[in-house]
């Protein structure tokens, strides 16, 4: 469970988050909704421990997340592998020297075994049609294939909890088609959703609330 409880941030004294409350139960699909500068991956990065509360706690399954909590490794790496980030521009999460290194980079992190680990590549690279792409690297690749090889390399990892931003972002037709098949099944196994999306057509039907933000 993600408990928000009176949550601030600002960049340069100027307010980004201001007095944010909600809870979020496991299994939700949550949509954040608000124009560009309005806070949407502001709250993402904070949901993920990379900037924490001014004001105001973030509490992950009943720990309160702040900077000290996160130097604890134990810790941080147990939280990390509970919560995925799916960021906007693809190139800020890509850094391996081909698809199939940053796809296992996450798992290996894990500690999982090999086997399993390249089974969880495989079936991403599968999913994803990436096989082909495989011992390419990811700066280049197209805008769509980046974002592909971003989604895998969260789904090699199979977190708990997706947050995304902007998901929808560099994908064709058919790769907008895929997400919107994708993102039910996500719900249907049980994940909790939070995405920031303009396009909130392609996951209506799976919304169970909203966080509106205003610029």
């Amino acid at each position: 469970m993600i408990i928000l409880d009176d949550v601030c941030f600002a960049y340069d004294d100027r307010p980004i988050l201001s007095h944010l409350t909600k809870t979020i139960e496991p299994g939700q699909a949550v949509l954040l909704t608000g124009p560009n500068g309005a806070g949407k991956s502001t709250l993402l990065r904070l949901l993920n421990g990379l900037i924490f509360p001014q004001q105001g706690t973030y509490t992950f399954d009943g720990t309160v997340i702040t900077a000290a909590k996160m130097r604890d490794h134990k810790y941080s790496k147990w939280f990390h592998q509970r919560i995925g980030y799916i960021w906007q521009h693809p190139d800020s999460q890509l850094f391996c020297s081909s698809v199939r290194e940053e796809l296992a980079f996450g798992p290996v992190q894990m500690g999982l075994p090999a086997d399993e680990i390249k089974k969880r590549v495989d079936d991403a690279m599968d999913l994803l049609g990436l096989t082909k792409l495989s011992e390419r690297a990811p700066y280049s690749l197209s805008g769509g294939e980046k974002k592909r090889t971003a989604i895998a390399s969260i789904l090699a990892m199979n977190p708990q909890i997706w947050t995304m931003d902007e998901p929808e972002s560099y994908l064709d037709a058919d790769g907008l088609a895929w997400l919107e098949d994708f993102l039910p099944s996500l719900k249907k196994a049980g994940k909790t959703l939070i995405i920031a999306t303009h396009h909130a057509d392609i996951i209506e039907k799976i919304i169970d609330t909203e966080i509106s933000m205003k610029s």
